[in-house]
């Protein structure tokens, strides 16, 4: 006879007892269980990210409409946001367009493309890839 039985395993191959697949089973679920609560704080951590405009070395520079930095003072520029935006108001921002409260509209637009104009290494890149990132 061949090393294949006529079931499709192998003659000499390992079987494990059923006490075996039950611990295996069991490490399984609790991974499982692990996993899940850690992709829902990743999901939430992400919201609560934040992305300062300027970044803290550009500080006081104004934003172009097309999310350039200027300096301070520039016609038609606006002044940089007092605080940095959360990662939830960035998302509502850049997929609808809801400016922060208390932002102009015209202003929100430059900020939008003043993050994603963002590059790696700069100062919020992490929290505007992570919004970036399906769920």
């Amino acid at each position: 006879m061949s090393d294949v039985e006529t079931d499709g395993s192998e003659a000499s191959g390992f079987k494990p007892s059923r006490r075996t697949v039950l611990v295996l089973g069991a490490a399984a679920a609790s991974t499982v269980v692990t996993i899940r609560p850690a992709l829902a704080q990743t999901a939430g951590s992400v919201l609560a990210c934040e992305i300062p405009i300027p970044a803290p070395n550009a500080a006081g520079s104004f934003i172009t409409d097309r999310g350039d930095l200027v300096a301070a003072g520039t016609p038609g520029a606006y002044p940089p946001l007092a605080r940095p935006l959360k990662g939830e108001e960035a998302k509502l921002l850049l997929q609808s367009g809801i400016a922060p409260p208390g932002v102009d509209g015209n202003a929100a637009q430059a900020y939008a493309n003043y993050i994603r104009r963002l590059q790696a290494g700069m100062s919020g890149f992490t929290c505007y890839a992570s919004l970036q990132m399906r769920r």
